[in-house]
């Protein structure tokens, strides 16, 4: 059974707040509907980008936020002029990732301030597992997420930018499907599923940053492993590299 809940009473995160130490109580008093509390080893804790940056003091002074995206960016892959005189860019950022506007946050931080990713998600997703490890005595995988746009898709969804003891890919080339044909391409993007299903539980505007998601131990590796980069599609396979 796939469970998955964002409890309440996350505390203000700030710039060098230890972010395990704060989800310490929090997780050791979830609730589940089989009378058992706090979280397994198994279980999944997906973390919002947001707060991991605000912990690891990427809020960052910047009157010019346009400024502040060109710092973060690599290589721009498309730009569309708005009819307010603005600009939106999609870009590949510091962390590989392609997105608007290179994942500055302005929403929700003071004026004259913007928020940036995490320098290294993946390095904040391990400890912060090590950390709750070390408090909790069980190992979870841990995933922070951030929300992107898709191409020839309207609406948003969560993604995993960060990840440590997770299967971040399940590739199942190889297999056969139920009618005994060989699956020649198929690479399922499990991080990704998962960091989008626990946003529908955290909700966009209800202050929980966190959720634990149970029910896929077996895609929890007892090793960091590769992380969220793995999903980084290099560039030899990228057909859609350059946009208009």
């Amino acid at each position: 059974m796939l469970l998955a809940q964002a409890p309440d009473g996350v505390a203000e995160v700030t710039s060098g707040t230890d972010l395990a130490a704060v989800l310490t109580p929090v997780l050791a008093a979830l609730a589940w509907p089989d009378g058992s509390t706090g979280i397994a080893d198994g279980d999944i804790v997906v973390i919002a980008s947001k707060v991991v940056a605000k912990a690891e003091g990427r809020l960052v002074v910047a009157r010019d936020r346009e400024a502040a995206i060109d710092a973060e960016t690599v290589r721009e892959v498309a730009r569309r002029e708005l009819p307010d005189g603005g600009v939106m860019r999609i870009v590949e950022n510091r962390q590989g990732l392609v997105m608007a506007a290179a994942g500055v946050d302005t929403s929700n931080v003071p004026p004259g301030t913007v928020l940036l990713l995490p320098q290294d998600p993946d390095a904040s997703a391990r400890r912060i597992r090590r950390g709750l490890n070390a408090r909790l005595g069980v190992r979870p995988a841990v995933l922070v997420t951030d929300t992107v746009g898709r191409p020839w898709r309207r609406g948003i969804a969560d993604i995993a930018i960060g990840a440590a003891g997770l299967e971040v890919l399940q590739d199942l080339r190889g297999q056969h499907d139920t009618q005994g044909r060989v699956l020649q391409a198929t690479v399922i993007g499990v991080a990704d599923e998962i960091a989008a299903a626990a946003d529908l539980v955290r909700g966009k505007t209800s202050g929980r940053p966190v959720a634990v998601v149970r029910g896929l131990a077996h895609l929890v590796t007892p090793d960091d492993g590769g992380g969220a980069a793995q999903a980084i599609r290099p560039p030899e396979e990228d057909l859609f590299r350059h946009g208009g």
